[in-house]
C-alpha cells in the first residue's frame, strides 16, 4: 500500500512538472490597459457587471488534455432556453498574452440577451506556435458540440468572435470551416468544428497586405517573417480562405486602421457571393475598446444585432 501511495506521487508530481513547462506572458491585462488609455481618454470606466439569475455560470470545464496540458473554457449559459445559439468567445493579446477571463463580462451581457457564451483558453506563442491555438479552439467548438445539451446550445448555430488577435482567429476559424489543415485528427469527436457566423473585433483579415503593419508579434507565433515565411503568412490569413462558403460576418472596428487590414478585400468577396456582412466602425476608438465603457456597450449591442438577425 505504501508502495502505490509513493507511485502515485511521484505520477501526480511528474504531472503538475509537466503542465506547467510553458512560459506565461502576462503583460496585456485589462488594468494594464486601463493604465495606458485613460491618459488620452479619461473618461473610460470597467464596465459594472449584475448578477442575473438567468444566467449559469460553469468555470474552468476541461475540454482537452495533451500530454499532461489541460485545457479548459468558461460557459455562460442563459436558462430560460433549452437551444441558445451558441458565441465561441476568443481573447486578445497578439497571440503571445491574454486570457479567457478577459472575456467575461462580454460572454455575460451577450448570454442575458438569449445565448450560451464561451470563452475558449488556447495555446499561446510561447506555449506552441501557429496553428496550435486555432486548432485548440476548433476541439473546443467539437466538445461543446458534443456536449451541446449540457450547455443549452443549438449545435447547428455557433458564431465565433474574437477581439483582436481573437478577432484574427476567429476569421480564420470562420473561413476554413471543413479545412482539414486545421483540424485535430487525434481529437475524438464525432462533431464538426464548423461555425455559421463569424464576429471580428478589430483583428486583422491579411497579415501581409499594402494595409497590414504586422511585424514581430505576428511573426513570432508564425514562425518567422514574412520574408522567411511567406507561404504560413498567407495561409494564416483569413482573406485567403474567403470563398462561397464563408459564413456571415460581422466587423466590429476601433478607428485605427492598421487593425482593418484585408477587410475591405473580404468584404468585396462576400458582397460578390452574396453573402451577409457588416462594419461597425466606433468612432475615435483606441484599440482594446471593447473592455470600457462607452464603447464595451456599443460592442455587446452591435454583437448582440447581428447575431439575432443570423440565428433568431
Amino acid at each position: 500500500m505504501k508502495n502505490i501511495r509513493v507511485i502515485l506521487l511521484v505520477l501526480f508530481i511528474a504531472f503538475k512538472a509537466n503542465s506547467q513547462q510553458y512560459k506565461v506572458d502576462t503583460s496585456y491585462t485589462v488594468k494594464s490597459t486601463y493604465d495606458k488609455l485613460q491618459k488620452k481618454y479619461p473618461f473610460i470606466t470597467i464596465p459594472q457587471i449584475k448578477s442575473n439569475p438567468d444566467i449559469q455560470e460553469k468555470l474552468d470545464i476541461i475540454y482537452n488534455q495533451e500530454q499532461g496540458r489541460i485545457l479548459h473554457f468558461d460557459a455562460f449559459i442563459n436558462k430560460k432556453n433549452r437551444k441558445n445559439p451558441g458565441l465561441i468567445m476568443i481573447h486578445g493579446g497578439g497571440w503571445r498574452s491574454g486570457n479567457k477571463s478577459q472575456m467575461q463580462f462580454l460572454a455575460k451581457e451577450i448570454a442575458a440577451k438569449g445565448y450560451s457564451c464561451f470563452p475558449i483558453e488556447y495555446r499561446l506563442s510561447l506555449e506552441a506556435k501557429y496553428p496550435t491555438g486555432v486548432i485548440d479552439v476548433k476541439n473546443a467548438i467539437k466538445f461543446i458540440k458534443k456536449n451541446a445539451g449540457k450547455f443549452n446550445v443549438d449545435p447547428d448555430k455557433i458564431a465565433v468572435l474574437g477581439c483582436s488577435s481573437g478577432g484574427q482567429m476567429a476569421a480564420l476559424i470562420g473561413t476554413t470551416n471543413n479545412n482539414p489543415i486545421f483540424e485535430d485528427k487525434s481529437f475524438k469527436s464525432k462533431s464538426s468544428s464548423k461555425v455559421h457566423a463569424i464576429i471580428d473585433v478589430d483583428g486583422v483579415l491579411a497579415f501581409k497586405h499594402p494595409e497590414s503593419s504586422e511585424g514581430d508579434m505576428a511573426a513570432f507565433w508564425l514562425g518567422g517573417k514574412s520574408d522567411e515565411n511567406p507561404e504560413t503568412w498567407k495561409v494564416a490569413s483569413a482573406l485567403t480562405h474567403t470563398d462561397k462558403n464563408t459564413p456571415p460576418t460581422l466587423f466590429i472596428c476601433s478607428s485605427i486602421p492598421r487593425f482593418h487590414a484585408g477587410r475591405d478585400d473580404m468584404i468585396k468577396i462576400l458582397n460578390n457571393n452574396k453573402i451577409y456582412n457588416k462594419v461597425e466602425t466606433i468612432p475615435d476608438s483606441p484599440h482594446s475598446f471593447w473592455f470600457f465603457e462607452p464603447w464595451f456597450s456599443q460592442t455587446v449591442s452591435y454583437t448582440t444585432q447581428f447575431l439575432d438577425r443570423i440565428f433568431k
